[in-house]
């Protein structure tokens, strides 16, 4: 176990030092726009660009992979996120900022395919929640360590964005000067819509509700702090206590459901966060405490769904469909992060800050209700009865090559 760790060191030093750079980005870019007086709507058409390039490095960046291999991608790839933030700061204009987000989503969705890809190359089924789990806290660590940098400095000038910048450049040091061994080339994603339809509907509609659901908070979470009057460091509190939630109930949500028919436990997900949203609109920044534990439940369902799709689809699936279902979830997940920001942001310029509330409650209502539609349509033990083991998979917007891989191991 020590071998396996001592190998992806340098690995985990990157994610680490590349997270930190997109804990800072991911805050400090809303509080610019909302300190350059843009509109909320505005804000959310620029989150709308990061998510779509995002979602297009999940299906361009293995064909680069393929060409020229794992490293030498991989720097191209945290070269752009330098460029897409240094950018944001040598032109303040809104227009600007939609292309400069794009470049910074095609950025960051192509380095965690690569390591991703490199983590599986190096775990086994004795390792695999080990190697993950030291994965998912270096990159929880790193994004709430990278929001606490906020305070430090000021959004209105430019010393955050090339501290950012800095930050997303020494990234590239530890993997770049590594000996370790480049994983095998990344497998083109196989995408079958219909086919995962038929399965399962609700892995279907689940995951464009939870693309939604995550790409809408993490574009405008940081928005919603400036608006209820919280300074950065309580905005930073306030995001760190969701992805603490999502962190610690990914295990406990998915050995449950392991136990039971997974619908059942979308539907009390849903419930949970409709609760939590609603209980965020009663109070403003006055009530930290009540805000930040409302914003931690919030976490411990907003990020577990996805997996919980991947798992209810997996459950229906034959061994040989494992890799074309999760690549179709891959793909609507990416759908709702782009369409989510645009309706939340909407709804905030009608309601205020509680309008991504009532949105995110909107969202959930919708999941468990349709859960539960599906529950009087379609009996527990109908197709598959043997059910697969729920695999936690790190969020935000992260789901692409661990969860193809994941479906992979799974099937051998």
């Amino acid at each position: 176990m020590l071998a396996s760790l001592v190998s992806i060191a340098s690995l985990m030093l990157s994610t680490l030092l590349m997270m930190v750079g997109y804990g800072l980005m991911n805050f400090v870019v809303p509080i610019r726009s909302v300190a350059e007086g843009w509109s909320t709507f505005t804000i959310s058409v620029i989150a709308t660009g990061y998510t779509f390039g995002f979602t297009l490095s999940c299906i361009i960046t293995p064909r680069f992979v393929q060409r020229v291999g794992h490293v030498r991608v991989f720097g191209a790839l945290i070269s752009l996120l330098s460029i897409g933030i240094l950018l944001c700061a040598l032109m303040v204009d809104w227009r600007a900022w939609l292309v400069f987000r794009c470049i910074s989503g095609f950025g960051i969705a192509g380095a965690y395919l690569i390591i991703e890809s490199w983590l599986n190359e190096r775990v086994t089924n004795d390792n695999r929640a080990t190697i993950f789990s030291v994965y998912m806290i270096t990159c929880l660590v790193g994004s709430i360590g990278g929001q606490y940098l906020v305070p430090l400095g000021d959004p209105s000038n430019t010393s955050l964005f090339i501290l950012c910048g800095v930050i997303f450049a020494l990234a590239m040091l530890p993997t770049a000067l590594s000996t370790a061994k480049s994983p095998t080339p990344i497998h083109q994603a196989r995408f079958d819509l219909p086919k995962l339809y038929r399965l399962s509907p609700i892995a279907f509609v689940g995951s464009l509700l939870s693309g939604a659901l995550s790409g809408t908070w993490s574009s405008l979470g940081g928005v919603y702090t400036q608006n209820v009057g919280m300074n950065t460091a309580e905005g930073a509190t306030l995001l760190a206590c969701v992805l603490a939630g999502g962190a610690v109930s990914q295990m406990p949500i998915g050995r449950i459901s392991d136990r039971m028919d997974r619908r059942y436990v979308m539907i009390v997900c849903g419930v949970v966060g409709i609760l939590a949203c609603v209980i965020m609109t009663l109070f403003n920044a006055h009530a930290q405490l009540t805000l930040y534990i409302a914003g931690f439940f919030i976490g411990t369902v907003l990020y577990p769904i996805y997996a919980l799709n991947v798992a209810h689809a997996n459950d229906r699936a034959a061994p040989d469909e494992y890799v074309t279902i999760s690549s179709g979830i891959m793909l609507l997940y990416g759908l709702g992060t782009v369409s989510g920001p645009l309706v939340g942001g909407a709804m905030m310029e009608v309601a205020g800050p509680s309008g991504l509330l009532w949105f995110l409650a909107l969202a959930f209502a919708l999941y468990a209700g349709y859960a539960g539609w599906r529950i009087a349509r379609r009996k527990p033990n109908e197709g598959r009865v043997e059910k697969t083991d729920f695999q936690p998979l790190p969020l935000p917007v992260r789901g692409s090559e661990t969860t193809v891989r994941t479906a992979q191991s799974t099937a051998d």
